[in-house]
């Protein structure tokens, strides 16, 4: 008489074969999770900046050649230090006039984290400006040097 079932024997090398099934699935799956936690810090940094790169460009009270900076909120960032830097300068000064068109360049520098973990990435924008009485003062003076 044939009796059906597994034995012992059978019963050890499946389970064997499953718990190193298991564990190579896990550790795949805990490396994706933290990945995907990474990828979602950055992104969250890049709207972040190209909010803010946004807000520079369209805001025409910025003063040039002075440093911007400031920190976000931790509830905007989900609880990651996270802060800005930025700058107004001329990129190109061809006309002379007070009120004639430039060309200005917005640089913006965000950074996330703290300590070891700071990671940072830089932004330039451009926007059409115009030559302010001091930098036609400052033409002048060149000019007259000439």
């Amino acid at each position: 008489m044939m009796r059906k079932g597994y034995t012992l024997l059978e019963v050890l090398v499946a389970t064997a074969i499953f718990g190193v099934a298991a564990v190579g699935i896990l550790s795949a799956l805990s490396t994706s999770t933290r990945n995907a936690g990474r990828i979602t810090e950055r992104d969250r940094a890049v709207l972040l900046a190209r909010g803010k790169m946004d807000e520079l460009l369209t805001t025409r009270e910025l003063p040039k050649g002075v440093p911007l900076e400031g920190v976000w909120d931790p509830a905007l960032t989900g609880r990651l230090v996270c802060g800005w830097a930025a700058n107004l300068s001329t990129l190109e000064l061809a006309a002379k006039n007070v009120g004639a068109p430039i060309l200005e360049r917005v640089e913006l520098v965000v950074w996330c984290g703290a300590g070891d973990n700071r990671r940072s990435f830089a932004l330039n924008g451009y926007r059409r400006g115009a030559i302010s009485p001091a930098e036609a003062a400052v033409l002048a003076r060149q000019r007259s040097l000439q």
